[in-house]
């Protein structure tokens, strides 16, 4: 039987009882990162050793996400390893984190330790369910440029706000559905800052409001949602495999 978010929690809390507290989050995070950095290390080798089999470098691995919850969750962990990579990037740029003023050197840096045990979150979630640690490609990405990098984050956040929006009427689990809220109500905090920073350093980047713009909040109130097959079409230039997400909607 499937584990809940619930369930994996209780499982977490009981054989380490201090990880999810809020005096160890920085310490856990940390921990968490220091994965994070080794998962972004090196190259895809399997990947490789396929390409060069098949002779296309066109062609890329395919990753398949179950049916029903399993799926879904499988849906957010990747969107969480894809942010925790870019984050975790971002941090370790010297160039760009010394453009920033101190305030938002801390925010982002809280923002990547989120991420983090986010992934390390859904990783326990799903146990021997979970799909492979994921690589990314970041290389459109020039990480000097304090802009580029704060877009990026914007996207990155409004668009795994709109995923799990979109995705909460796929899970059939009353405790995963409130679980992914309020995980998404985190991620909605983190886009509404990255608008309104973003505005402080690259004026004109939004519209007038662009914490809550009418780009992602439409007449009614309401938040952007999008469809799993959309979201992964938009954040696929920066994942290396190919995600299928068919049988999920």
């Amino acid at each position: 039987m499937q584990k809940t978010f619930s369930d994996a929690k209780n499982e977490k809390n009981a054989a380490a009882p201090a990880f999810f507290r809020r005096r160890s989050f920085l310490r856990s995070a940390g921990m968490a990162t220091a994965s994070a950095a080794v998962l972004l290390s090196g190259c895809n080798s399997h990947l490789d050793e396929f390409l060069d089999e098949v002779g296309d470098k066109s062609v890329k691995e395919l990753i398949s996400l179950s049916s029903g919850d399993k799926g879904v969750l499988n849906y957010a962990y990747t969107l969480e390893q894809l942010e925790a990579a870019f984050f975790t990037m971002a941090v370790n740029n010297q160039s760009f984190m010394n453009g920033l003023t101190s305030a938002d050197r801390r925010f982002f840096t809280e923002v990547r330790n989120h991420e983090v045990v986010h992934v390390e979150f859904f990783k326990a979630v799903l146990g021997n369910d979970a799909i492979p640690d994921l690589k990314f490609n970041f290389s459109s990405i020039n990480f000097s440029n304090r802009n580029q990098v704060l877009r990026t984050a914007s996207m990155f956040e409004d668009l795994g706000v709109a995923a799990y929006n979109g995705a909460g009427k796929y899970l059939s689990s009353p405790a995963n559905l409130l679980l992914a809220g309020k995980i998404v109500s985190v991620e909605a905090r983190h886009a509404a800052y990255f608008r309104e920073i973003l505005d402080n350093y690259d004026p004109g980047s939004g519209n007038p409001v662009s914490f809550a713009g009418d780009d992602i909040i439409d007449e009614n109130g309401l938040d952007l949602a999008l469809p799993p097959d959309e979201v992964l079409a938009r954040a696929a230039p920066y994942i290396l495999p190919d995600i299928d997400v068919s049988r999920i909607m």
